[in-house]
């Protein structure tokens, strides 16, 4: 991984929320990284149950500032960073009062999904491809982690497509079992529409449920990790289908090896 530069975009990263498969995954696998001489950038959401002052988390002005237009409203872009300190990791969090302010990641105290994730989810990839054009970073490999960061391949192969500082950037969906029940906001197709994505293009969000976000996710992806043991079987199915480098399950015990040569050698090819 000597130099190569990877731009890791999570939905969820310890320390700053609690672990479980995918924070924990978007915490090891950048560190891994950087341990074996990689350069990385490390993009999450500022949800408002992140202690700001606990994790020091500061806003960077001169990334701050843009608004971007979700669904016809401009929506103001804050970047925060922060570091983790026994690693010397930086992470960058991509903020907006309206989306991120709420004392929660992902839904209610009664567990309802928040009526506005897929709005979220918009949000945040938008903010996340403006920030990296701002850093003027070219990554060598973008990889996903999360439903929340799910819209991120879709954009940058139709929304940003003439963009010249991902033109050889490769995008890998890390895909994990089940994370939420129900669905998003029906009318989420014609969000996504607005930006002058065709609705043919991501058809399967007709019904935005986890299996058809992140079906969305890998058939924009480069290369596919199946990141958990236990894959609902009809996203398993389609994955399958894929025409492309598909990494099968490793333990965290042995996943290293099995990444960087995942990186080496199918990814970057």
């Amino acid at each position: 991984m000597n130099g190569k530069k990877i731009l890791f975009v999570s939905s969820e990263l310890v320390p700053y929320l609690p672990e479980n498969e995918v924070s924990l995954m978007s915490y090891e696998t950048p560190r891994m990284v950087n341990s074996n001489g990689g350069q990385i950038r490390i993009f999450m959401p500022r949800y408002g149950n992140i202690n700001e002052r606990r994790h020091q988390l500061h806003e960077v002005i001169r990334l701050s500032g843009m608004n971007l237009v979700i669904n016809d409203m401009d929506m103001p872009l804050i970047i925060k960073v922060a570091s983790i300190p026994r690693e010397r990791i930086q992470v960058y969090f991509i903020d907006n009062d309206e989306y991120f302010k709420r004392k929660a990641t992902f839904a209610d105290v009664d567990g309802n999904l928040f009526d506005d994730n897929d709005q979220r989810a918009i949000f945040f990839a938008k903010g996340v491809v403006e920030t990296v054009k701002k850093l003027n970073w070219t990554p060598d490999i973008i990889h996903v982690h999360g439903w929340m960061a799910s819209l991120l391949p879709l954009y940058l192969k139709k929304y940003y497509s003439d963009e010249p500082l991902f033109a050889d950037s490769k995008i890998v969906t890390s895909v994990y079992g089940k994370a939420f029940d129900g669905e998003l906001d029906s009318g989420m197709i014609e969000k996504i529409a607005f930006d002058g994505i065709a609705k043919e293009s991501v058809a399967a969000l007709a019904r935005p449920n986890y299996n058809n976000l992140l079906k969305v996710a890998v058939d924009y992806s480069d290369a596919v990790i199946l990141a958990a043991e236990e894959i609902p079987d009809d996203l398993q199915q389609h994955i399958s289908n894929l025409e492309k480098p598909v990494l099968p399950y490793v333990s965290l015990q042995e996943f290293e090896e099995a990444y960087a040569n995942f990186y080496n050698t199918q990814v970057l090819k």
